[in-house]
C-alpha cells in the first residue's frame, strides 16, 4: 500500500530525499468516484420515468360501420319510403359525421339530399333523435338549443336518428322528403336491417 511520508521521515528511507507522492492516483480514484455516482442517479432517474409513464398505453379501438351495413341501412330506409309512395333522399354518416352513403331516390327534390345529410349529422352528433333537438328548439327553454343550431350541418327536423351499438353512438341516418313525421319511421326501418349486427 502507498504510504506518504514527511520529509523529517526521508533520511530513514536512505535516499536522502521524500518520496514522491503521487496525486494522479487520487484523480483515478475520484474519477471513479465520480462515474459510481453518476450511474446510480442515471438509475433513479429511469426508474422514476418508468414508474411515471402509463402501464398500458394502447390505441383506441370502436366499433365502426362496415359497407355492407352502410348499405343495408340506405337501402332499406328508401326502400321503407317508396312503398308508402314518398320520394326520399338517404344519407348514412360515420361517428365522426363523414358522409359514408347518400341515395338521391326516383323524383326525390334536390334539397332533400343536404336536408337528410343534416338530419343524420344532428342525430349523430347529439346522439338522439333529430326530433328531439326539434322540440328543444321549439320549447320555451331554448337559449341552448338555438345556440347548437347554428353549428355547421345542425338543422332541427325530425327524420334522422343515432345508430348505437348499446349505449355507443357509432353513427346517423337521415330521410327527407316524405310527409312531415314519416322521415323516421323510414330510417328505423333502414337500421332495423343491421339489428342483429347492432347487438
Amino acid at each position: 500500500k502507498w504510504r506518504r511520508h514527511r520529509l523529517a521521515d526521508a533520511p530513514r528511507l536512505g535516499t536522502g530525499r521524500a518520496p514522491m507522492v503521487y496525486p494522479r492516483l487520487r484523480r483515478v480514484t475520484k474519477t471513479r468516484e465520480d462515474i459510481m455516482k453518476a450511474a446510480i442517479s442515471f438509475v433513479f432517474a429511469a426508474s422514476t420515468l418508468a414508474l411515471a409513464m402509463p402501464a398500458h398505453a394502447q390505441l383506441a379501438t370502436h366499433k365502426a360501420l362496415s359497407y355492407a351495413m352502410v348499405k343495408q341501412i340506405a337501402e332499406g330506409a328508401v326502400e321503407a319510403c317508396q312503398a308508402q309512395g314518398y320520394h326520399v333522399s338517404v344519407t348514412v354518416v360515420d361517428r365522426d359525421g363523414n358522409i359514408l352513403a347518400q341515395i338521391r331516390g326516383d323524383d326525390a327534390a334536390p334539397h332533400t339530399m343536404e336536408n337528410s345529410m343534416r338530419k343524420a349529422y344532428t342525430a349523430m352528433t347529439f346522439r338522439q333523435p333529430s326530433a328531439n333537438f326539434a322540440k328543444q328548439l321549439a320549447g320555451p327553454n331554448n337559449a341552448g338549443a338555438l345556440q347548437r343550431s347554428t353549428l355547421h350541418g345542425v338543422i332541427g327536423i325530425a327524420g334522422g336518428l343515432p345508430i348505437k351499438v348499446g349505449n355507443e353512438t357509432i353513427g346517423g341516418v337521415g330521410i327527407s322528403g316524405s310527409p312531415m313525421g314519416h322521415d323516421e319511421g323510414c330510417s328505423q326501418a333502414g337500421i332495423d336491417r343491421v339489428a342483429a349486427q347492432l347487438r
